[in-house]
């Protein structure tokens, strides 16, 4: 049995165009022209996707959306705008529109988009099938029973039907590109690639060449062509994570990319199409660095299409015992050891913590505990590192200020000269601890951080795997 779509527009030529385009596709068809049409045609009858006009004589696409999403929650729906309404076709994703399409209508896009949305159908109609197995699986690497975890599942299996951009907003070490993953995985594209890139670890002078791809010859060093991130992530999802870190001038290309849904590889004179989900992130406040002038407003609208908020760590307190048992098991599985267990006043201890480093220092500090441990037990003299005041709010990195750095080696014990001292145990722990505050200070960008420790790029390559943290 063929997939029916239901177009609505009240333009006859527009509707025997899409109608013509989706029957070469072996696709059914079922056409209204007002709003009082399409709802009696929705209440008769079972279809796969509805196409929109946003104009109608009794009302405007978005209500129709708005009246899917209420009674058809299943049913993607994709809007048609007029050509440059960037506005309108916002309003639409928001309203929990698919996706759009602008006229005059291209075929090719239109295509892509019916065949995405299909996909989307029919997974929705297959919920017990391996495709909900793997989209479950991605729910539950989300660690954690609280209130706040449970409203993130749901805000993700909501948002992973439509086509829009997201931004995924929340403090360093939150779980962003988890949260990224888990959208990309219970999406319509969750069979195609999905591609994460750090903007804040790329060169600015490589920025356009990773994006967006090169050609031989269009600089000094390209022997080859080179495809893109984007080209990369094409029938996938591409994590532009620190998104705010992007440079001016590349920020006005990838405003581009986005409207037109085509690059323009370094070198070329050609756009060439891709079909990529775009989802971003960052640590900062995007509406400040608009108002500071880093980052461009246009820009801002596009990628700040719908917002997803990841709570901290501290804001979940009672997902705490359950991500330690799932992180210890984790670091045992990495080493190939039994996992470590934690005392009562252990778990007590970080409990109270603050964690201004979220789920990533969680799982640094139960790194340090297990080397530290006996009996294979962490006990609360384990954790004596997390001892000093944390801070009310994180600072640059995950690991907090600098002044709360101070704070905490001020609060470090004395060297205890005991029987058992050693000297060069005592350094090595000194020399751990100094490189992986300056990872977690530049967001573990080796680069920058062997430029802060003042050595170079291959002497911390050589010390990360001498000391086991490579």
């Amino acid at each position: 049995m063929s997939d029916r779509v239901l177009i609505v527009d009240d333009e006859p030529d527009i509707r025997e165009l899409l109608e013509i385009t989706l029957g070469r596709m072996s696709l059914d068809t079922d056409s209204a022209a007002d709003l009082a049409s399409a709802r009696r045609l929705l209440s008769s009858g079972e279809f796969n996707l509805c196409l929109t006009d946003m104009r109608l004589p009794d009302g405007d696409g978005i209500s129709l959306v708005e009246h899917i999403q209420s009674e058809y929650s299943q049913l993607p729906v994709a809007v048609i705008t007029a050509h440059g309404s960037t506005e309108t076709a916002i309003k639409a994703l928001k309203a929990g529109a698919f996706d759009f399409v602008s006229k005059p209508v291209d075929l090719h896009k239109l295509r892509d988009l019916v065949h995405s949305a299909l996909r989307l159908s029919q997974s929705a109609n297959d919920g017990d099938g391996a495709d909900a197995v793997t989209s479950s699986a991605s729910l539950n690497n989300i660690t954690g029973r609280s209130a706040q975890i449970a409203k993130l599942r749901g805000q993700i299996s909501k948002l992973a039907r439509s086509q829009a951009p997201i931004y995924i907003s929340g403090e360093s070490g939150s779980g962003k590109e988890l949260a990224a993953r888990a959208i990309h995985a219970q999406s319509s594209r969750a069979e195609g690639p999905f591609v994460a890139v750090n903007c804040g670890a790329i060169p600015e002078e490589l920025m356009e060449s990773e994006l967006f791809g090169h050609q031989k010859g269009s600089f000094t060093g390209a022997d080859q062509d080179k495809q893109g991130l984007f080209q990369a992530a094409s029938g996938g999802t591409l994590f532009l994570d620190e998104v705010a870190d992007l440079p001016l001038h590349t920020q006005v290309k990838l405003l581009r990319v986005i409207q037109e849904k085509a690059v323009r590889p370094v070198g070329s004179q050609k756009e060439q199409p891709v079909d990529v989900r775009l989802l971003s992130a960052t640590h900062k406040n995007l509406a400040k660095e608009v108002e500071a002038g880093t980052l461009r407003q246009d820009l801002y609208f596009r990628i700040n299409v719908i917002e997803l908020a990841v709570p901290s760590l501290r804001q979940r307190r009672e997902d705490i015992p359950e991500l330690c048992g799932k992180l210890l098991d984790k670091i045992a599985a990495e080493i190939g050891s039994t996992p470590c267990t934690l005392s009562e006043q252990a778990l007590a201890a970080l409990q109270d913590y603050d964690f201004p480093g979220n789920v990533r220092e969680l799982e640094n500090i139960l790194q340090r505990a297990a080397t530290l441990c006996e009996n294979n037990t962490i006990q609360e003299s384990n954790l004596e590192f997390i001892r000093a005041p944390a801070p009310s709010a994180p600072g640059p990195g995950i690991g907090g200020t600098a002044e709360a750095g101070s704070a905490a080696a001020a609060a470090e014990p004395a060297l205890d000269m005991n029987d058992d001292f050693s000297l060069e145990k005592h350094l090595e722990a000194i020399e751990i601890e100094a490189i992986e505050k300056a990872l977690e200070e530049t967001r573990w960008n080796k680069t920058a951080a062997a430029k802060k420790l003042g050595m170079s790029f291959r002497s911390l390559r050589y010390r990360l795997k001498k000391l086991g943290l490579d």
